[in-house]
């Protein structure tokens, strides 16, 4: 069974940083991706970065250059650094494991966290 846990989320102002953390547990952690998406109220889930079994990154553009995914296998952990923070990046954000496939379809992701809120004010 795998189970994420997100955590460091929290309640910032407009510029600020937050780095969330995605831990993992199965000893399937380094053979697949881990991505971040991220549900505003109102508003769908949507993709923000993911990280392969391979190291490669993605990111939807309208993060690009402020965040920055990484992943420790030491830890089976996955990291999301959040700089330059908007009032529009309020949402809660997810974690989830990536199988496979095109990273910025939620279909593409088989386990997923809790979540934890981020709140940007401005």
């Amino acid at each position: 069974q795998v189970q994420l846990v997100e955590s460091g989320g929290g309640l910032v102002q407009a510029g600020g940083s937050l780095r969330l953390s995605c831990a993992a547990s199965g000893r399937t952690f380094s053979t697949y991706g881990r991505g971040w998406f991220r549900q505003a109220p109102g508003k769908e889930r949507e993709f923000v970065a993911t990280i392969t079994s391979s190291g490669a990154t993605y990111y939807a553009d309208s993060v690009k250059g402020r965040f920055t995914i990484s992943r420790d296998n030491a830890k089976n952990t996955v990291y999301l650094q959040t700089n330059s923070l908007k009032p529009e990046d309020t949402a809660v954000y997810y974690c989830g494991r990536f199988v496979g496939g095109l990273w910025s379809r939620q279909s593409q992701y088989d386990y997923w966290g809790q979540g934890t809120q981020v709140t940007v004010s401005s």
